[in-house]
């Protein structure tokens, strides 16, 4: 099965049932349980676990297209972060517990045994989170930990903080490098996010009339949306290669490239569709700030762009060559994993 026959009744099923006013009723607090559901009845959750475990077996590469259409429709729920941990507890024959997971941005374990996760991605309507500790990594049930929202606006990120380790948690010991893992999947958000937001701009700007003509007939608007375009593809690129693997998880370095060009681009993307659409654009009413909220959010989460550029430009000055054999080396994926890797044609 190739991407776009992967992605196009995902596409079908968000549509559906993950409308705008789906996504706003969860970030006002409403139920997520019935979105939930479908997602679960779907099938969609075991793409990445292996097949003897009642799952598809597809590599992360191939999850990448959903994951885009995920970001394309505001999902409020971690479902590619919950498909990832599925697969690796899976891959260890530990059962994952019920609901989704998300996978908390830091930890943070004090002397008295307190555990605590700042500025968790969907802290505010995950089951569970994944933790890592010094001898691995737990899947920690939400329901036990004290919870407090970010404060801002639709936001789903939360503290969480548990007095101690819940007894029972379900433990792993596979080493996972959960940033990068972190990092690629939103990335992938993001991209899908990004098109989302210039899909909306291109069409506000063709149906905005002034002086007896669509704004984007204006030479200034159409640079605005050519640059935001030269992102939008970029961005899909370098999260594309982000997912690009053998397995489940991705190669760290390409994690931090997709998360470094993506986040650079929704720090960019985000101003210039607001400055198209005016004073229009800031209001709840309208689907943009669904969008862009997002792409504030998901460009911090697990390390903005200059984090990952740093940790690129180490690596790059550890290798010791010139920049391209670096790419070559390091970033770009190999002939054989292209043979293997059908990427998603369609980003819109």
């Amino acid at each position: 099965m190739n991407s776009i026959e992967l992605a196009e009744p995902f596409e079908r099923l968000l549509a559906d049932a993950c409308p705008p006013a789906v996504v706003r009723a969860i970030e006002g607090g409403a139920d997520a349980a019935p979105l939930w559901s479908r997602l679960e009845a779907s099938g969609f959750l075991g793409t990445l676990v292996p097949e003897a475990s009642g799952g598809a077996g597809l590599r992360l590469a191939d999850a990448f297209a959903l994951f885009v259409v995920e970001g394309r429709h505001a999902l409020p729920l971690p479902m590619a972060q919950t498909m990832l941990v599925r697969a690796l507890l899976a891959r260890e024959r530990i059962a994952a517990p019920p609901g989704s997971i998300a996978i908390a941005a830091q930890t943070r374990v004090a002397a008295d045994g307190v555990v605590s996760c700042a500025a968790t991605p969907y802290g505010l309507v995950a089951d569970s989170v994944v933790v890592a500790l010094a001898d691995g990594w737990r899947v920690l049930p939400t329901a036990s930990a004290e919870r407090t929202a970010s404060g801002i606006h639709g936001s789903l990120r939360a503290d969480l903080r548990w007095p101690s380790l819940p007894v029972g948690a379900i433990a792993a010991t596979s080493p996972v490098a959960w940033p990068e893992a972190g990092a690629a999947v939103t990335a992938a958000l993001l991209a899908g996010a990004l098109a989302r937001v210039l899909h909306l701009t291109v069409a506000f700007a063709n149906d905005r009339v002034q002086f007896g003509k669509p704004i984007a007939k204006f030479q200034a608007i159409q640079h605005q949306l050519a640059v935001m375009a030269e992102h939008v593809v970029a961005s899909h690129m370098a999260a594309e290669i982000g997912c690009a693997g053998a397995g489940p998880l991705p190669v760290p370095l390409r994690a931090a490239l997709a998360k470094a060009r993506t986040s650079e681009a929704a720090a960019l993307a985000a101003p210039m569709a607001h400055a198209v659409h005016g004073a229009i654009g800031i209001t709840a009413e309208l689907d943009l700030q669904l969008y862009t909220r997002r792409l504030h959010e998901g460009r911090a989460d697990y390390g903005a762009e200059m984090h990952w550029n740093r940790i690129l430009g180490r690596a790059l000055l550890d290798a010791g060559g010139g920049a391209l054999d670096f790419m070559r080396g390091a970033l770009i994926p190999a002939n054989d994993e292209l043979r293997s890797w059908t990427p998603s044609s369609s980003m819109t």
